[in-house]
């Protein structure tokens, strides 16, 4: 039997991480000092950069995550020097496309949203403190400027020159304005901003320069500066270039008293906005899209969905898409990242399409999912239909570097939800739906049932609640006979989980099992499960008081488990229960899977007896049985109940290959009497006795 097949590792070495990051460091010192200058040599500023760029990639691998470190390496970077808004872009444009490109980062799906949000993040932080450094220089500039317009009121001549000493040098526009409100003089910087020479400026209005809904805002505030009631007034402004074009500006404005300490002048400051304004725009714009398609991301999809809401028409709301690419992994493993990348972009394109008609918004959640918003008309295509326009477009083959590629989608809905419901448990719902359609054939959609939700929702607590269960010894092992029907005489025991839960219903193996398996508590439990087991039979071997063989029942993940042998192996060590004295099976549905045949086989040749469980329901389980070494076959409870004469059927075959047959659920003298005759072997069921302790086990095999 060849043994399981393994994934390779493709995880990066610590080695190539570092020399990634240092690559990319590099990259990044070179592009800024080919664009801006910084105080520093090439090497002193590719240290810097290393250690920051560490600093963001911790940011990203960090669980739980949050961008707020990245905005202070953000504030920490405008210290570097006169980085400007040159120095900002040159930084994105590194870091947007370099750390997705990190071999730590080539989980796409989990990285990328995280890489967009650690870039806006830092550049908020390097515009907040280059703004804050420039209102520090605005200050300082304006102190100067005070104490050389006092005094100026003693000496005009030095005051003058004090004054071009200090702002004509200045990238800031300075204005001396009268207390009329008309501008005495301005220096260079103000043509570069509005357009106007300096002298053309001169008697002009300032209010007059200022676009109309933001006069009323600084007449007040210059009213507030002349009766004292404020020193100094910030705010953003608009005024009207030479071209006619609106200029976006920070505006700083303080009062200036002469000698007698009665009001002279006014001297405004104004900084150009607009290239920061832009700049803004377009990173808050990068930190809610997707990189990679340019489609909202899942943030600006909720904040989008909540307004959609709120304006949706009463009688025809809004559908909500989750959808998944079947198959999408396959594409990545087998032809590589740059292929199914530019798959996606594919299916984007397609998408948007399709939907154009309609009022919608699509948004890529990560990896290989997709949202889709349609704020319903009378005229809105039913959600059938939706789905067959857009599996019928992307089933048509598009070639992707020579490929000839096609997917389909499989799709969870939420059709015109309650317009006061919150958007993320939509998209909750959503999601679930998703995962039950995910269940049938792929290109499936499913509809959203709160009834569902709600009984999912109970399963789902009982399954959290399952661990503090057993540590506190709410869950215990019990066992049930196993028949022979031909004689009626125990020839076995079956182990199975027990709850018994105080305020609530009991709950057996079988339940116990399905709730385990959906947690991943399986693994240990049913580890334990067994281990608890084994001691049990292996004392009752030693005592004398039963020595049939122990049948354990594995679960699909248990039976694809790769540790599975392992563990047997271990657990019959050190309870000393030999392997022939030990049964397990595997459901009938998992064997297909090489992981669980390769453990079916290695266990048959360490002499377990090894059989299937739920034999009938799938078309391959006969081959299955004469393929693989089994012992025996457990009849599925569904067909057991029917009677099925399908399973008849097959009994001589299985028989044939010396297989013996089991049925479970047995209830009835009458159903015992019927499978007999069918010709199974042996029985278990309610009939023969339900699961019980140990002790009851006793008394009711050897009653005394």
């Amino acid at each position: 039997m060849p043994s399981p097949s393994r994934i390779p590792d493709v995880s990066p070495s610590p080695e190539d991480v570092v020399r990634a990051r240092l690559t990319l460091a590099r990259k990044w010192a070179y592009l800024l000092q080919s664009c801006v200058a910084i105080p520093m040599g090439r090497d002193a500023l590719e240290a810097d950069l290393a250690g920051r760029l560490d600093a963001l990639c911790e940011v990203l691998h960090a669980d739980p995550f949050t961008a707020d470190p990245a905005e202070r390496t953000g504030a920490e970077l405008a210290g570097l020097g006169h980085l400007g808004r040159s120095g900002l872009r040159c930084t994105t444009d590194v870091l947007g496309k370099g750390l997705l490109a990190l071999p730590e980062f080539g989980r796409v799906e989990r990285y990328a949203e995280r890489v967009a949000l650690v870039i806006g993040a830092l550049g908020s932080g390097f515009t907040a403190a280059n703004t804050e450094s420039v209102l520090t220089q605005q200050e300082s500039m304006q102190r100067s400027l005070l104490k050389a317009v006092r005094d100026a009121n003693w000496n005009l001549k030095e005051s003058e020159a004090r004054f071009n000493e200090v702002v004509t040098s200045s990238a800031s526009g300075v204005l001396i304005v009268d207390l009329e409100g008309r501008l005495i003089r301005a220096n260079a910087a103000v043509s570069d901003i509005l357009g106007h020479a300096p002298e053309d400026l001169t008697g002009t209005a300032l209010l007059d320069l200022t676009v109309p809904g933001f006069t009323e805002t600084l007449r007040d505030a210059m009213a507030a500066l002349v009766s004292g009631t404020a020193e100094r007034i910030r705010q953003s402004q608009q005024m009207r270039r030479k071209d006619g074009e609106i200029a976006r500006l920070s505006l700083t404005a303080s009062l200036l008293r002469g000698a007698d300490n009665e009001p002279s002048h006014f001297v405004v400051v104004v900084e150009d906005g607009t290239e920061l304004a832009l700049l803004q725009g377009e990173l808050r714009r990068q930190s809610l899209h997707d990189v990679l398609t340019g489609l909202p991301n899942r943030q600006f999809f909720t904040t989008q969905l909540e307004i959609a809401l709120r304006r949706a028409d009463p009688e025809h709301g809004v559908t909500i898409f989750h959808l998944d690419l079947d198959a999408f992994g396959m594409v990545s493993n087998s032809l590589g990242s740059r292929v199914a990348e530019r798959l996606l972009q594919h299916v984007t394109r397609r998408l948007q399409v399709l939907m154009e008609p309609e009022k919608a918004m699509i948004a890529r959640f990560g990896g290989d999912e997709f949202g889709l918003l349609v704020e319903n008309t009378p005229t809105t295509p039913s959600i059938g239909s939706i789905m067959k326009r857009i599996n019928d477009d992307l089933l048509e083959p598009t070639y992707v570097d020579g490929h000839g590629l096609a997917v389909s989608v499989t799709a969870g809905v939420v059709h015109r939800p309650d317009s006061a419901a919150e958007p993320v448990d939509l998209l909750r719902a959503a999601d679930t739906a998703l995962r039950r359609a995910k269940v049938r054939r792929r290109g499936q959609w499913e509809v959203f049932h709160p009834g569902q939700d709600a009984d999912e929702r109970r399963h789902h607590a009982v399954a959290v609640t399952m661990p503090g269960a057993w540590e506190t010894g709410e869950i215990t092992v019990r066992y049930r006979p196993i028949v022979r029907l031909s004689d009626g005489e125990v020839t076995g025991v079956e182990a199975g989980l027990h709850w018994d839960r105080p305020d609530a219903e009991a709950l057996g193996h079988d339940r116990c099992a399905e709730l385990a398996e959906a947690t991943g508590l399986i693994l240990p439990l049913g580890e334990w499960l067994l281990r608890v087991a084994s001691g049990q039979s292996a004392w009752w071997r030693q005592r004398r008081q039963f020595g049939h063989s122990l049948v354990v029942r594995l679960t699909a993940h248990q039976s694809s488990d790769a540790d599975l042998v392992e563990r047997v192996v271990r657990v019959l060590g050190e309870t000393g229960l030999k392997m022939h004295e030990l049964a397990v099976s595997m459901p009938a549905e998992v064997l297909p899977e090489s992981d669980a045949a390769d453990n079916l086989g290695v266990l048959a040749g360490l002499g377990v007896h090894v059989g299937i469980d739920d034999f009938g329901l799938g078309p391959l389980d006969p081959a299955t049985v004469l393929e693989l070494p089994v012992k025996s076959v457990r009849v599925a409870r569904s067909l057991v109940e029917r009677r099925s004469p399908y399973i008849t059927a097959l009994m001589p075959l299985v028989r044939k290959a010396g297989v013996t047959v089991a049925v479970d659920g047995i209830s009835s003298a009458e159903q015992a009497r019927w499978w007999r005759g069918a010709g199974a072997d042996f029985a278990t069921g309610d009939y023969f006795g339900v699961a019980c302790t140990p002790g009851q086990f006793l008394e009711r095999v050897e009653p005394r």
